[in-house]
């Protein structure tokens, strides 16, 4: 299998003041192609810190990230949002929906930076809110839906522009459990049937088995890793 992410002693450290936090410690992580990974860690592990890293979303103080080979700590703001647009989705906790807009309309929003026409990207959306179960509430907004549905056009948009790997943050957070056992249900069949590589961020146990593999993160460094 071929490398997709490579973290290579990176360390992040913040300064408040005087102070500095060291968040990340040297941290050594390696995701490859078609996997689904699962950074476990309690709070204030650095999770939240490695998820920001493995998603182009910052750059470390020192070390490495590489994305398919290539160092994302030596790219501009620019070509970093680019990769971010292209290579990767994103699944949050709190969904970040855009209230005033229908979930077709916030699926097909990240086709507009990729220039993507009008017609292609109604029907990209289209597909993929089906594809999530929501094929009956395309013209609804955010405030019509469930916590459960919400996340479901959020999953829906994270594939809006068919990225290489996804990243969910703690994707169950907000939810019910049958609604989370839902959401993990859909991520657990884009990995296996669309074949995407799936990095998730949790504190939970029970969510990290369901990836094939979980690292153990704890005061910014991986302790250990295994398989489910």
């Amino acid at each position: 299998m071929n490398k997709k992410i490579e973290i290579k002693d990176v360390w992040k450290i913040y300064k408040m003041g005087e102070v500095e936090v060291k968040a990340l410690r040297g941290m050594n992580f390696i995701v490859k192609k078609g996997e689904f990974v699962a950074i476990q860690g309690p709070s204030g592990s650095g999770k939240s810190t490695a998820m920001h890293m493995v998603g182009c979303l910052d750059i470390p103080t020192r070390g490495k990230v590489l994305l398919e080979g290539k160092d994302i700590s030596k790219m501009s703001e620019s070509r970093l949002a680019q990769i971010r647009g292209k290579k990767i989705g994103f699944v949050f906790q709190q969904f970040n929906l855009i209230p005033t807009l229908t979930a077709l309309e916030n699926v097909t929003l990240p086709m507009i930076f990729q220039n993507v026409s009008d017609y292609k990207r109604k029907q990209r959306a289209t597909k993929l809110l089906t594809l999530v179960g929501l094929g009956d509430r395309m013209t609804h907004r955010p405030s019509e839906l469930s916590g459960g549905q919400q996340q479901r056009v959020a999953i829906a948009r994270s594939l809006a522009n068919d990225p290489d790997v996804i990243l969910a943050d703690e994707p169950t957070g907000n939810l019910d459990s049958k609604s989370g056992k839902e959401i993990m249900q859909l991520l657990c069949n884009l990995h296996k049937k669309e074949g995407k590589t799936i990095i998730m961020v949790t504190h939970d146990p029970r969510l990290a088995r369901c990836a094939e593999r979980i690292a153990f993160l704890k005061d910014g460094q991986i302790i250990k890793e295994g398989k489910k």
